[in-house]
């Protein structure tokens, strides 16, 4: 999996959901869309967690470029908006899912991951 953030504390929380969720690893991380994007090319994560809010290219841009790949990974959208919210970032960009930050969790995680490799 990919972690994509611009601030380093939302990075480690991430990094702490997916170490307390069996079957998930972290293969790298990116703090900006421009990185995500050469990151996603090189790793070829099966799962990218992008936030939505970047600097540069941000991760609507970004999610857009990284599932134009030949076997895209499933991508999850990240932000602080209201749950509700999420609906018209992840029609725009191909993302499986968007997820509040606070609201990420093992359970969470292993949800949308479910649903997206269904």
């Amino acid at each position: 999996m990919l972690l994509v953030d611009d601030q380093p504390p939302f990075l480690r929380a991430m990094s702490s959901v997916v170490e307390e969720t069996a079957g998930f690893e972290v293969v790298g991380e990116a703090s900006s869309g421009e990185e995500s994007i050469l990151a996603a090319a090189v790793l070829l994560p099966d799962l990218v967690l992008m936030d939505v809010n970047l600097p540069g290219v941000d991760g609507m841009e970004a999610t857009r470029r990284i599932r134009r790949a030949q076997s895209p990974p499933v991508v999850l959208l990240l932000s602080t908006h209201d749950e509700g919210a999420g609906a018209p970032f992840v029609a725009e960009c191909g993302a499986a899912a968007y997820v509040t930050k606070s609201a990420l969790g093992p359970d969470r995680l292993v949800e949308v991951w479910t649903s997206a490799s269904a």
